[in-house]
């Protein structure tokens, strides 16, 4: 029985899919590839311009989670967080967001490709998240990439930013191909009518929305609130034109997300974060067409999710479905060779 609790990062190389060399965890067999990571972020900035060039490389990524830390692949993966790594992230997401200084400095595209490359992840799906003003991570991230081959970038609008229709328009014009909505950053009720607005124009314009969803326990305690599960379902029936996937599946309230996926047939759900368990029972109940990959790098290596995965999905036709061909036809990509 193959191990699902490892020393550190590299330790992960015990497992047959990966190998550690020089340092650094990369896949073991190409075959195992490609994937389509659908949750990664780059570095946020918020009040004054951004001032982290995305585009240079760092030797290292400063991972929110250590890569020297413990990690149990049966729990929802923050629970692998030490409370000094808590407190590190979250001096790096609020006052790091402001200076573009501390960890977010290596979290830039450069960084992701590479990683990427090492684990046989061809596409990435980048999702800014902003407020209603002295923002605009999307703007930005989109620029940046644009012209890559291997990133598509969600836009970010505000529900209660003034102008929706004129930015929503804005972000499409610089390439956006869906957006993302995070409620417990974002300080929005899902169901809240000026986002019920939000789902509908993306509807008409077919985007799709990825949400942040369910509660995580490292969040505010109203950002917890507002990420309950039962808050999404307003959204998800009245917008039957408009494709909803649940990032993290759920978080810590996953057969509420499940329930919805397998109810509505414009819901998929998205893995990343959850127990290998709670992957195991995804692939094994929820439609095998609407499931999508997704690591939430840079909180975390992808090499974790990957694992997760791989270990779960035993069948070849189920893993290449997930890790890649759910989300090529979601996004037009090509189909898997």
């Amino acid at each position: 029985m193959l191990p699902s609790r490892f020393e550190n990062l590299l330790d992960l190389a015990r497992l047959p899919f990966f190998e550690a060399r020089d340092g650094r965890l990369v896949l073991a067999d190409p075959s195992l590839g490609p994937a389509i990571d659908l949750h990664t972020h780059l570095a946020l900035s918020y009040v004054l311009p951004p001032r982290v060039d995305l585009l240079q490389g760092h030797n290292e990524t400063a991972h929110y989670l250590p890569k020297e830390r413990s990690i149990d692949l049966e729990v929802y993966v923050n629970r692998n967080f030490a409370a000094d790594d808590i407190q590190r992230l979250t001096k790096d997401l609020s006052t790091g967001s402001l200076t573009g200084s501390g960890m977010r400095q290596t979290h830039t595209m450069a960084n992701l490709s590479r990683e990427m490359t090492e684990l046989g992840i061809t596409q990435t799906v980048l999702l800014p998240i902003d407020f209603p003003l002295l923002s605009d991570n999307a703007g930005h991230w989109l620029r940046t990439v644009r012209g890559r081959k291997d990133a598509v970038c969600f836009g970010s609008v505000h529900p209660y930013r003034p102008g929706m229709r004129r930015n929503l328009a804005r972000q499409m014009a610089l390439g956006a191909r869906g957006i993302k909505v995070h409620p417990a950053v974002q300080m929005v009720r899902p169901d809240d009518a000026r986002a019920m607005k939000l789902y509908d124009l993306c509807g008409q314009n077919g985007l799709p929305v990825l949400f942040h969803c369910g509660p995580v326990d490292i969040e505010t305690k109203l950002g917890r609130y507002l990420s309950q599960v039962r808050h999404y379902e307003r959204a998800l029936a009245e917008n039957p034109q408009t494709t909803f996937i649940l990032g993290h599946a759920g978080a810590l309230q996953m057969p509420e997300a499940l329930a919805y996926a397998k109810k509505y047939r414009n819901v998929y759900l998205e893995l990343s974060s959850q127990s290998l368990s709670s992957v195991r029972q995804i692939l094994d109940q929820a439609p095998g067409d609407r499931v999508v990959f997704g690591s939430d790098w840079p909180f975390y290596h992808q090499g974790i999710a990957l694992a997760k995965v791989f270990l779960a999905a035993h069948e070849p036709a189920l893993r290449r479905q997930v890790l890649y061909g759910n989300a090529a036809r979601l996004f037009g990509l090509p189909a898997q060779e």
